[in-house]
């Protein structure tokens, strides 16, 4: 059989980051950055007040209480030019650009709030709530690099430099496809011999926690010609396809049965557990990658995280590799056949103690559904005591 590290180098090789395209800020949201942006301008661009109060000088608050007569008023976005004499103050709001002449800002709750004269109760040192112009980013300096992933705060940061478009690299588009004769859409009745689906439900949810656009298609059964029109329908919309089922050794397997004979997807036996079987290659013009994997909805899940995730994260542009690994106590003895990886559902614990969930067949999705965490078990070794030390993958 081959390993998961043979497996996961032979997609990461395979799969080919997207090239960038330029995009509105709004749709730019879970994009990886694709070019330098910079400031144009200092940020703040000017000298402005904190907080709603007063503009003044300092060496006039120095002695309190003390009362001003107000001049004027200045607002957040206004664009006259305003100052302040000795022995005076301005009422100012936040935003608002600081007035000549005037070195502090006495916050309104240390006054009485009086808009013809104030009378200030505690001082204010120079340069008391005054955000200086260029203090958060100076003119010409670099705010985001390539490689970062566009969150709310980066994107807000690119606006704030006055970009409306960004270069990025695109989430990446991945259709996921469920076969068998046997699945039914949830919400309808059962029939003897039927399951509802839930893993294109799962795939679809898990590439869009991995940063992608998931699409779910429509369930196709058992018919391999079926199955290949579905796929060419899928393919003008898809950076990557995802199926799961039809990929095991029996009969009725629709994926393999329909695949095999373009000689671009290769399926083989991985010695992993759950997930052994697994198909991957390319198909259509464009060379789509696509992950056949197993029709188990533990195999499914764990194969995505494993093979799928890191493939999606190469294709954003991002680094790339087995999934990260922390280790724990176990809280129990653990089995695993020879020779192959074991993926075990787990719970985590804050302190480090892992505890194997109950239900640990590649069918029993409610156990995956309680769990937060794989543990690991190498190929090497087949029985675990309780207390031992484990990797684990945090999902």
């Amino acid at each position: 059989m081959k390993s998961v590290d043979a497996h996961l180098a032979e997609i990461l090789a395979t799969v080919r980051t997207l090239a960038p395209l330029e995009l509105e800020l709004e749709r730019s949201l879970g994009t990886t950055l694709a070019e330098e942006v910079s400031a144009p301008v200092p940020l703040p661009p000017f000298d402005n007040s904190a907080m709603d109060g007063y503009a003044v000088r300092a060496a006039d608050v120095e002695a309190v209480p003390v009362t001003l007569p107000v001049i004027d008023d200045v607002a957040a976005g206004s664009d006259e030019l305003r100052a302040v004499g000795p022995g005076h103050a301005v009422r100012i709001m936040t935003g608002a650009p600081m007035p000549a002449g005037a070195d502090a800002v006495v916050p309104v709750e240390w006054t009485d709030g009086g808009t013809v004269s104030v009378t200030i109760n505690q001082s204010a040192p120079a340069g008391n709530a005054i955000r200086r112009a260029g203090e958060d980013v100076q003119a010409g300096e670099v705010v985001l690099r390539p490689g970062t992933v566009i969150g709310s705060a980066q994107l807000g940061i690119v606006a704030g430099v006055g970009r409306r478009r960004v270069w990025v690299r695109p989430r990446p588009r991945v259709v996921v496809l469920s076969t068998g004769a046997e699945l039914v859409e949830p919400g309808l009745p059962l029939r003897t011999g039927q399951i509802w689906d839930s893993n294109s439900f799962t795939l679809t949810a898990a590439v869009r926690e991995s940063g992608g656009d998931g699409y779910r298609a429509t369930t196709v059964g058992d018919d391999p010609a079926r199955f290949l029109e579905q796929l060419d329908a899928q393919l003008v919309r898809a950076d990557a396809i995802i199926t799961s089922g039809g990929v095991s050794m029996g009969a009725y397997e629709p994926v393999k049965e329909a695949l095999s004979p373009l000689g671009t997807v290769r399926f083989e036996k991985v010695a992993m557990q759950p997930g052994m079987p697994q198909g991957f290659g390319v198909v259509g013009d464009d060379q789509v990658p696509i992950f056949a994997l197993p029709g188990n909805p533990v195999s499914s899940f764990v194969s995505f995280m494993l093979f799928v995730r890191p493939a999606l994260r190469k294709m954003r542009g991002l680094p790339a590799g087995a999934p990260e690994t922390v280790s724990a106590q176990v809280m129990g003895s653990l089995r695993s056949p020879a020779g192959r990886r074991s993926y075990l559902r787990g719970v985590l614990a804050d302190d480090g103690a892992v505890t194997p969930a109950r239900g640990q067949g590649s069918h029993q999705l409610a156990a995956l559904a309680s769990a937060n965490a794989l543990i690991v078990v190498p190929e090497d070794v087949t029985d675990v005591p309780a207390g031992a030390s484990v990797q684990v993958i945090r999902l």
